[in-house]
């Protein structure tokens, strides 16, 4: 199993994409604007979406993404989230106002998108790998995901804030290779940062501490402008043993 990070970002502008990995060639790990860099060919060969939760910048790209080959999938594209992020995406995006309901298109029976909810602790297994919803701390409903090949897991913090259980899964898969977290703004913006329930290298700085592993640690979702910052101030608070680095867009992460 392969990680391809095709966004990585808290926002856009030179070059920048929003989160989404790329598993293999058949899955992806939320879909912003990363998404829009494959081409048809690579969009037609994903079959399964994980979503973390229904904020803009990670979803904005599914409905062009199925409206740019839906009509050449041989199956429906199955979207897995938390049931309370399938019903804003039934009520606020698949509405036949923002977009139409690719659930019932063309047939209610043969449509080119199935909702399939998942529970946190739920585990879908894909082949060899395993794909499970752990919990996130965020204003909406939300999940991170621990996947696992056959060499390895990684874990996907997803949007969240300080919480146990990310870190007790953590300390609780010893084949983790990767830990991606997210710290989304400077220290200067913790007020922020709290509002709105994200990691600042402040409140991430304990829960580094906490995970007694050795993964290497990436860091996602940080804010465009304030990437030299926020990584200059985690690396200052960090546990030294610790391997910390900026995740980066094109980036593969393998050893799963």
């Amino acid at each position: 199993m392969q990680i391809r990070v095709l966004g990585c970002s808290g926002g856009i502008g030179d070059g920048r994409h929003t989160t989404s990995l790329l598993v293999d060639d058949d899955v992806l790990i939320d879909a912003g604007s990363g998404v829009t860099a494959l081409s048809r060919a690579a969009l037609g060969q994903i079959d399964h979406l994980f979503l973390t939760h229904a904020h803009l910048d990670h979803v904005l790209a599914l409905p062009l993404m199925l409206d740019s080959l839906a009509d050449e999938r041989q199956q429906p594209l199955i979207v897995h989230a938390l049931p309370e992020v399938v019903e804003v995406l039934k009520c606020s995006l698949f509405n036949w106002e923002l977009w139409p309901d690719f659930t019932r298109i063309p047939t209610p029976e043969a449509p080119f998108m199935r909702y399939e909810p998942i529970a946190v602790g739920e585990t879908v297994a894909l082949g060899s790998r395993r794909i499970t919803a752990i919990p996130a701390h965020h204003t909406v409903p939300a999940a991170g995901y621990l996947l696992s090949g056959g060499r390895g897991s990684l874990i996907f913090s997803g949007d969240t804030d300080s919480h146990d259980a990310l870190w007790e899964t953590a300390n609780a898969t010893p084949d983790l290779k990767h830990l991606i977290v997210e710290a989304s703004f400077p220290n200067a913006l913790e007020r922020i940062a709290h509002a709105s329930r994200h990691y600042c290298p402040r409140t991430l700085a304990p829960d580094l501490a906490r995970y007694l592993g050795q993964a290497q640690v990436w860091i996602t979702h940080l804010k465009p402008g304030g990437e030299v910052q926020i990584m200059q101030e985690i690396r200052q608070t960090a546990p030294e043993r610790l391997a910390i680095a900026a995740l980066s867009q094109g980036q593969v992460l393998t050893g799963m």
